[in-house]
């Protein structure tokens, strides 16, 4: 934010050019789908709707994961080569190759479950045509992949599949046998191993119901009642504004788990009160895309990469509600002091904005909506699985939609016999959330699919533990670096592919070095998956800030820069619980049971010392505490900031002494120059 805040005119608005824009950000993430009309429209939408409902259904009904998983990908396959052009020239119309493709992926289904136990026992000497089917179903996931996500996608998996197959011609420490094209194949394809593996598994059991459950949600009118109630809690206040986005991000990106839909969503509303309160453009785009940032982090949806958490460590998805809990109010205390600092900063205690409605009559109207939030964790404790507790979350959501009119999945003109019945129904909000579910997560189940196929390869050449040795080689046997490289490496991987690709690929490569050095499975998974977010916000794959650009005119870099300002306290979190055995009270020692014999003293602690450490990391990069700080002072938060998050006695008692020290220094010395 520049040094001088002028306050904008309050007619600000959002045009619809920059929603336009923001738009192709969000197709970016998902990909740039085909808008269909007529009888091919109304043929998408039954399959989506076929799909969605073929997976309600297995969430309630008995469906052996031997046929689960390949009738996923082969929806999944199906609709993407009808909703995702081949390229850009060729949109909004089905070309016959698209047809071709679709209907392959479809019969490579059934010659699957048609072979039966037969099948899968031949994989490791597989016949022609189950070499030519499989090899037909690894480029397809390709070509999937690419017109959902981009070529950077592919071209990775690519590599991991040339890595197994000349592994004998690379050099020393990466050699190794390598692998024939029908060995390959046979794990790819026949097994559950590589592409149907544990990410298709997540994907087609948790994943899409969480899409469906968020459509359900999103055409119910739960987005707009969460974004009107946080104006009318925060309205009126001098720190409104940036309040506003804080509870808004965590209330609409919670049950979404969707950094750029939030971003977008909260943008097109909230930023012409941003600009109101005085917010130059790339902050107020930074403080949007933080915002959004903070839906992927937290519960009950955590993005996708939560379901491949629990899957990889073989835990509960509550467990993992569970470890997400304090580093999630981590970051929203980060991004509430980034804004209280703000409106403190740059003189916004003079601009008042008027509230949508109360917060009474909000709640009193559309208090069921509420629901979405806690519902999901009721029913696991009550004892449920994951997911029929999202399937039953989905049908409450469903049935209070009903409460009041305008919330209503199907018109109530259904009831009355007004205008065509089929009609009617086509066009409900129930028929466009079903589409919604299935639409929505192509994107992240054919990047599951691929990452099958590096997890294959991994787990098929030993490459975990060969990168292991070589990490820890490079740290020289210490955890502090090893941490540090494995971020880097987790951030490095995440600048060209999203977060659940970045966590996949890190989890079986990068995670086993932390493990070798003595971090708990489930800390050093945690540590991979908050550096995985980080790709959400780090160009050229950062969409969040780009989209927030869209919206608010800004730089499109400039924004990402504001928008690290915001995260970054938040973001060395990750450290305390991985270098100390101390810090993994931060994530509630990682399970239910674990914290029945919990130590809270301790707990509460560590909270407590990561709380004072983030405060001093965003008085450092604000240059605000209680007043403007001098450089000197400025260098000595960031310094305690450091030192609080480096878990030991003595790091500890420096990182106090310095914040005491600062706070001291400005409640006893006059006040600066106003910035």
């Amino acid at each position: 934010m520049t040094e001088t805040s002028r306050t904008p005119p309050p007619d600000v608005v959002v045009s619809e050019d920059a929603l336009h824009k923001a738009e192709e950000f969000i197709e970016a993430e998902e990909g740039a789908a085909n808008k269909l009309k007529g009888w091919l429209n109304v043929f998408v939408v039954a399959v989506a709707f076929v799909m969605s409902a073929f997976h309600l259904y297995t969430a309630y009904g008995i469906v052996p994961t031997q046929t689960l998983r390949p009738i996923h990908v082969g929806f999944v396959l199906f609709l993407c080569f009808l909703v995702f052009p081949v390229a850009p020239r060729f949109r909004h119309r089905i070309m016959w190759w698209d047809w071709l493709a679709a209907a392959l992926s479809i019969a490579i289904v059934v010659y699957l479950v048609q072979g039966g136990d037969d099948f899968t026992d031949r994989n490791t000497s597989p016949n022609p045509w189950d070499i030519a089917f499989g090899l037909a179903l690894i480029a397809m996931v390709l070509e999937a992949m690419r017109r959902t996500n981009g070529w950077i996608m592919p071209v990775i998996t690519s590599a991991f599949i040339a890595y197994a197959l000349f592994g004998p011609w690379l050099p020393a420490p990466w050699t190794h046998k390598g692998y024939e094209i029908g060995r390959l194949v046979g794990v790819m394809y026949m097994t559950l191993e590589g592409i149907y593996g544990v990410a298709v598994d997540v994907s087609s059991s948790l994943i899409i119901l969480f899409t469906i459950f968020g459509a359900f949600l999103q055409y119910s009118g739960a987005g707009k009642f969460y974004i009107d109630f946080s104006f009318s809690a925060m309205g009126g206040k001098p720190t409104g504004a940036g309040r506003t986005v804080v509870l808004a991000s965590f209330l609409l990106g919670g049950p979404s788990g969707s950094g750029v839909a939030t971003t977008v969503t909260l943008g097109a509303v909230a930023y012409p009160m941003l600009a109101k309160a005085g917010y130059e453009r790339n902050a107020a785009g930074g403080l949007l895309a933080a915002g959004g940032l903070g839906a992927i982090i937290s519960p009950p949806v955590l993005g996708a990469a939560a379901f491949l958490i629990a899957e990889f460590l073989k835990i509960s998805y509550l467990d993992v509600l569970l470890m997400a809990v304090i580093p999630t109010l981590m970051f929203y205390l980060a991004l509430f002091l980034m804004v209280e600092i703000d409106a403190r900063k740059y003189g916004m205690g003079n601009t008042v904005f008027e509230k949508v409605d109360t917060v009474w009559n909000l709640t009193r109207h559309y208090w069921f909506h509420f629901l979405s939030l806690v519902s999901i964790v009721v029913f696991m404790m009550w004892g449920y699985s994951p997911v029929l507790s999202v399937f039953w979350a989905t049908v409450v959501s469903f049935v209070t939609s009903f409460l009041r009119r305008d919330t209503a999945l199907f018109s109530y003109d259904l009831f009355q016999g007004r205008g065509s019945f089929v009609k009617n129904v086509f066009q409900s909000p129930f028929v466009k959330a079903m589409e919604g579910g299935s639409i929505g997560v192509l994107n992240v189940a054919a990047t599951c699919a691929g990452a099958g196929i590096i997890v294959g390869v991994v787990t098929l050449t030993g490459l975990g533990l060969k990168f292991s040795t070589i990490v820890i080689d490079y740290a020289g046997g210490s955890l502090l670096l090893t941490a540090i490289y494995t971020s880097l490496v987790v951030w490095i991987v995440g600048l060209a592919v999203p977060v659940t690709a970045s966590y996949i690929i890190c989890a079986v490569i990068a995670a086993p070095a932390l493990i070798k050095l003595g971090v708990p499975d489930f800390a050093a998974h945690m540590f991979i998956f908050y550096y995985a977010v980080l790709s959400e916000v780090s160009p050229p794959t950062a969409l969040s800030p780009f989209a927030a650009a869209a919206i608010t005119g800004g730089d499109p870099y400039k924004t990402t820069l504001q928008c690290w300002k915001y995260t970054v306290p938040a973001f060395l979190v990750p450290f305390m619980f991985v270098l100390d055995p101390a810090g993994q009270g931060l994530l509630l020692m990682g399970s239910t049971k674990a914290l029945a014999t919990a130590n809270w003293w301790s707990i509460a602690e560590v909270a407590v010392t990561c709380a004072v450490g983030v405060a001093a990391l965003a008085a450092g990069f604000q240059g605000w505490a209680l007043k403007r700080t001098t450089t000197l002072e400025r260098w000595m938060f960031i310094v305690a900031g450091f030192a609080l998050v480096y878990p030991s006695a003595t790091a500890d008692l420096v990182g106090f002494g310095l914040v005491a020290a600062v706070l001291a220094r400005q409640y006893f010395r006059r006040e600066l120059a106003p910035a």
